[in-house]
């Protein structure tokens, strides 16, 4: 009686003149997991990483829903301007005595009274703006959102504390997080835009706050991962980050390339404006933060030898290399479909860019103070942001929208002297 085959065995049988060889082997494969696999089966990633994106998530809706529920009330763009804009100088001067905080005294104890206090400003604002208050009670409830924890910065710096030591894995952290940061800004803006068009103006300011302290109370609660306070003495004996050496050019950079993000909007729109689509200036910046997304987690994947800092001009000069791609297509065709293109195109150096500016800035920043340096670099951003949107903005107004993305590219170059300036020019891995 013929007999079965062993499990992994093959079997040899002879069909009129052929010889025929089964493999009864199992047909699974075995592939090592990849990059961002390993990254999020470590105990608790998952769990405050999906916590941190529903907090994140807001910070793209709430000067939208401001605009929007201002200038739909008052009748006055230039007041939404200026109250979104005095929430910017607030934030810039609140946000690194926050991270100080939550540096000394931990996440949890810090952020969520911040958020707390930040989402009774966003109310507060909500209130004035719906019962016709005074014009001055708008630019000081929105001041007091200043308050908002820097979610993403907190983010990077759990993985820094779970992933000490392995800067491969760090790596990919810094790629994700990117990712999440344009994922979240091109949602962000989408999302304000449909609930204060579809409902009532002051919907995206109200889901913005639910989510943002319903993200930020989750966040908190995963202590297990939350990296250990520093103490007063150690903190102090640390420094100001700014004080670190090599600190204060790459926030200068980051600064310039603030402005490159800024000018690029609003140019965009003016573009968009000028050649009659201007409702189609969102998917055009959507386009732009898809790239940079896709570039950002592919980014993640890549493994380097050579240190950051030599890879941190290379950078910078493709990001300026490609932004004269919109320049050339808005000047010599002026089609909304390439510079389209030629945006997706930009996005795909903005991730690796930034990754890598965020991992200087992981580098140099002194032990007990990282959410304060990672803060110091997006308060840079911001600030080179407004800049870049007022430089960008009269350059569209008094010249022409496709002469405005010499703007961006003017920044990008600026930035890129900058970083050869305090590198030395070192050759990429």
């Amino acid at each position: 009686m013929p007999q079965q085959p062993a499990r992994g065995s093959r079997l040899f049988t002879v069909t009129a003149d052929t010889l025929v060889a089964v493999d009864l082997g199992p047909r699974t494969r075995h592939r090592p997991p990849g990059p961002y696999r390993r990254l999020f089966a470590r105990p608790g990633t998952r769990a405050f990483t999906l916590a941190n994106l529903v907090a994140r998530l807001p910070m793209g809706m709430f000067s939208v829903s401001a605009v929007v529920m201002i200038a739909g009330t008052r009748g006055s763009y230039a007041l939404a301007g200026a109250v979104t804009a005095t929430g910017l100088a607030a934030t810039a001067l609140v946000a690194p005595w926050t991270a100080r905080l939550v540096d000394r005294y931990g996440q949890a104890r810090i952020a969520v009274p911040a958020t707390l206090v930040a989402a009774l400003g966003s109310l507060a604002l909500l209130l004035c703006v719906r019962y016709d208050a005074p014009a001055w009670t708008l630019f000081a409830a929105y001041a007091v959102t200043a308050t908002t924890p820097n979610t993403g910065g907190m983010s990077r710096a759990r993985w820094a504390h779970l992933l000490k030591g392995d800067s491969d894995a760090l790596h990919t952290a810094n790629s994700f997080e990117q990712a999440a940061d344009e994922l979240c800004f091109m949602l962000g803006p989408v999302l304000a835009a449909f609930l204060c068009g579809t409902f009532f103006p002051e919907a995206g300011t109200l889901v913005g706050v639910v989510l943002l302290v319903s993200g930020v109370l989750a966040f908190a609660a995963q202590r297990s991962t939350e990296p250990p306070p520093g103490s007063r003495t150690s903190a102090t004996a640390a420094g100001s980050p700014l004080r670190t050496p090599g600190m204060v050019p790459l926030l200068t950079a980051s600064v310039a390339m603030g402005a490159v993000f800024g000018s690029t909007e609003v140019v965009t729109l003016a573009f968009a404006d000028a050649t009659g689509h201007r409702t189609a200036a969102g998917a055009v910046l959507a386009l732009q933060a898809t790239g940079s997304c896709a570039a950002g987690l592919l980014y993640g994947r890549l493994r380097f030898t050579g240190p950051a800092e030599a890879r941190y001009p290379w950078c910078i000069a493709a990001m300026t290399a490609l932004l004269t791609l919109p320049l050339l297509a808005a000047s010599l065709t002026g089609s909304l479909l390439l510079l389209s293109a030629a945006l997706l195109i930009v996005g795909m150096a903005t991730a690796p860019t930034m990754i890598t500016t965020m991992t200087l800035v992981q580098q140099r920043t002194p032990e007990g103070r990282l959410n304060e340096g990672m803060t110091l670099t997006v308060t840079a951003l911001l600030g080179g942001i407004a800049c870049g949107s007022a430089a960008g903005g009269w350059t569209a107004e008094h010249l022409t929208p496709p002469t405005g993305y010499g703007v961006p590219v003017t920044a990008a170059t600026l930035a890129l002297l900058i970083a050869l300036a305090t590198t030395g020019g070192r050759k990429a891995p």
